[in-house]
């Protein structure tokens, strides 16, 4: 991979320097360094100055013969822009706030220095050397394989805490010492406060996916958890989006960080090609209509792109489900994963989806953080995000590691000041497509017939059969038996043989001779 590599510089106008010239910039952060891809416009004016076009390999920034060769084995040869700039810069020994859109590699960017920080010494029982907070349970799991796949040459030893999972198992593994801790910020207060874990010999904190942990209410958690390590550190940060809050933490919890900032924040990757389908509906303005709708337009878009597999976003749990049911039921295999299942049967889904067994994913926003999945093709918004800080997280999920990926989201109305938000933050407005046949049909397929339809298709067996109630548990209201026929003669009785009682032969309502 090529891109540009920056130079520190003090003032003047960029735009008109010359190459081999220095120029200034008046008030410049200098603890500031900026990559910028070669795809994008060098036009625009940065804080730092193009020095060359350079071709790096990860040989350049540092790392041991060891890590070197693990990197190899997992079939890479060139840093990213972010990798580049942050692991010779951990490898000093100082805090660093990293800001760079989803799928750039962040992950790799702290734990290729970390297992070389860390191969020498060992770790005592119950004190861990190094944690690494994720907000989510499959980000944590990741960030666990990761150190897998590049300690395989170390003799590192590691822990994952999260929810779900058995505690026992994971006391034992804490007990013995481990040199890497990942966990949660819910799982790790609880084996703290419960006397298993001690975080005073902790010398390098990463905070992962900071402005995730905001938006899912964990920042008191973290603080507490700052205030429990040790104050002579080295701090990781890092972040995709940078809100004033997360600007607040950083300046509470690193010590004269070195800023790493890939592109703008909260950039949509470019590699990813974005599409908006308006749904119109009868519903009115209430929120959430349109749902039979969406679900069709959904239905049309899969078989017009036809994906070879996708995340399909929605903004809640329940309409995760719905929608799950719908398409299956519809003839496509599709799978559901939300934050309300026990993680063996979320981890079993994500084994089943990355090995191909699963073609579409109906997912809450816990997928967009942390899944990485390189050859995802499509990723679509069956609701607009709330959040516009969330649509750069889904769509990141596809067109990562070089790849091209498209990224549809479908919107009514409605959904038009999410819409204004996510053009303002991404700098540009998703353009609109039209579904092949003309928009989407006002009917779902979804919905039942209307009971004199059925009555007229039912076979004559079941016209005799009771409604049923509201949930199917019985007969519906005002439903009456039918009166049973009366007795015929000479019918016989199971359990009387041959003999008829007399009063048995002649029915109860006629009149006897």
């Amino acid at each position: 991979m090529h891109f540009l590599q920056y130079r520190r510089i003090t003032g003047g106008d960029i735009r008109r320097a010359e190459p081999g010239v220095d120029v200034d910039l008046p008030g410049l952060n200098p603890n500031i360094l900026v990559f910028r891809s070669l795809t994008k416009d060098t036009r625009r004016p940065t804080r730092l100055w193009l020095t060359n076009l350079i071709r790096m390999s990860f040989s350049d920034l540092g790392l041991s013969d060891e890590v070197l060769r693990a990197v190899s084995d997992a079939g890479y040869s060139e840093p990213t822009p972010i990798q580049a700039g942050a692991i010779p810069v951990v490898l000093m020994g100082r805090d660093i706030f990293g800001c760079a859109q989803t799928g750039t590699g962040k992950t790799a960017s702290f734990t290729l220095p970390m297992i070389d920080i860390l191969a020498a010494g060992r770790a005592k029982a119950r004190m861990p050397r190094s944690l690494i907070l994720e907000p989510t349970r499959e980000l944590a799991t990741q960030v666990a394989e990761s150190f897998a796949t590049y300690g395989k040459y170390h003799k590192l030893t590691k822990a994952l805490l999260i929810g779900g999972e058995r505690m026992n198992e994971q006391v034992r593994v804490v007990d013995r010492g481990v040199d890497v801790l990942i966990a949660t910020p819910g799982r790790l207060l609880d084996l703290f406060e419960r006397g298993h874990l001690l975080m005073n010999d902790v010398k390098i904190l990463v905070i992962d996916e900071a402005d995730r942990m905001l938006d899912m209410g964990f920042i008191p958690d973290v603080e507490r958890i700052v205030s429990l390590v040790p104050k002579i550190r080295t701090t990781l940060f890092f972040a995709a989006t940078m809100p004033p809050e997360i600007r607040r933490l950083v300046d509470a919890f690193l010590m004269n960080p070195k800023e790493i900032s890939v592109d703008p924040p909260a950039t949509a990757a470019k590699l990813v090609t974005q599409g908006l389908v308006m749904v119109s509906h009868r519903d009115g303005k209430r929120p959430g209509g349109g749902q039979k709708e969406k679900r069709a337009a959904l239905r049309q878009l899969i078989t017009q792109e036809r994906p070879r597999n996708a995340l399909i976003f929605c903004n809640r749990k329940r309409d995760v489900d719905i929608l799950h049911r719908s398409l299956n039921r519809h003839g496509f295999t599709a799978d559901r994963l939300h934050g309300d299942m026990v993680q063996s049967l979320r981890t079993e889904t994500l084994g089943r989806f990355k090995t191909g067994d699963i073609k579409l994913l109906v997912c809450s926003d816990v997928a967009a953080r942390g899944l990485d999945i390189p050859e995802m093709s499509h990723v679509f918004n069956f609701d607009v995000p709330t959040h516009s800080d969330d649509y750069v997280h889904r769509i990141g999920r596809t067109g990562r590691a070089g790849r091209e990926g498209r990224a549809f989201t479908i919107a009514t109305p409605e959904d038009s000041k999410y819409l204004v938000a996510i053009a303002a933050i991404t700098g540009q407005k998703i353009p609109m497509v039209a579904l092949e046949g003309g928009p989407a049909g006002k009917t779902d397929g979804d919905a039942k017939p209307k009971a004199e339809t059925k009555a007229k298709t039912a076979a004559p067996d079941e016209l005799d059969k009771p409604r049923r109630g509201r949930r199917g548990r019985g007969p519906g209201r005002g439903w009456k038996a039918p009166r049973p026929e009366p007795t015929t003669r000479d019918v016989p009785v199971k359990g009387l043989g041959d003999h008829m009682p007399a009063f048995l032969r002649t029915a109860p309502h006629q009149k006897s001779k």
